[in-house]
């Protein structure tokens, strides 16, 4: 695992795991805000004398780890340990399902974060509690990060991850997954939240499972949520 460039002060790098039984990969975005201060999204894996890890450290320094929805914090513990002095932050509920996080974490709140800005823009998703994501812009870059909300799981990939991204609707397209639609409890404020995150004049969409988007990502997110 290396980080690889995605544009000026952004970065990101993939982590091979099983979920749930089926192989696939994760991604962790890292943000350049000022002053050096690095903000680490949705972490991997950094062992110890790893490349990576003397990566991430070369950029400057990690002050912020985001856990970005509830489902994505199986390595927040190590990199929180990695960066004692870095504030952590995740999503409403999660300290509940992360005890041994509660005395570190802090909620996101529901807009944005002033020492973020403005270069780094986000919002609580609504609507859909069990998984409470956050999606964010990096305005220098005009780019969408999100999680579990859409996905595109393209490429060679094991025939049982396969067959679940076909299910799903994200083998082809950029999609919101059928096990994502599934768990919206109120549409109404999907809806307004997916209006608000069109509102940003975004270029390239940044997905943790599997794809980066970089032609027509636009058209694709606005397609993508009419099926929400």
């Amino acid at each position: 695992m290396q980080l690889e460039s995605l544009d000026t002060h952004l970065w990101h790098a993939t982590h091979a795991f099983k979920a749930n039984g089926f192989p696939i990969t994760t991604r962790m975005t890292v943000v350049r805000l000022s002053g050096e201060q690095l903000l680490v999204h949705s972490p991997i894996p950094m062992p110890s004398g790893s490349a990576l890890l003397e990566q991430l450290q070369a950029l400057g320094t990690v002050a912020f780890i985001v856990a970005p929805n509830k489902m994505h914090h199986l390595f927040l513990t190590p990199c929180a340990q990695t960066f004692p002095n870095a504030r952590v932050y995740g999503p409403k509920g999660l300290a509940q399902k992360r005890p041994d996080l509660a005395a570190r974490l802090h909620d996101l709140p529901s807009g944005d974060v002033h020492e973020w800005l403005p270069d780094l823009e986000h919002l609580a998703f609504e609507g859909i509690p069990a998984g409470n994501e956050s999606v964010w812009f990096h305005r220098p870059s005009a780019t969408l990060i999100v999680t579990d909300l859409l996905q595109w799981m393209a490429g060679d990939l094991a025939w049982s991850t396969r067959a679940y991204a076909t299910l799903t609707g994200v083998r082809r397209q950029l999609a919101v997954p059928l096990t994502v639609r599934a768990l919206v409890r109120d549409r109404r404020a999907a809806a307004r939240s997916a209006e608000r995150v069109l509102r940003w004049p975004f270029e390239r969409v940044v997905t943790a499972h599997n794809q980066v988007v970089d032609t027509d990502a636009y058209a694709q997110v606005t397609r993508a949520f009419a099926m929400l």
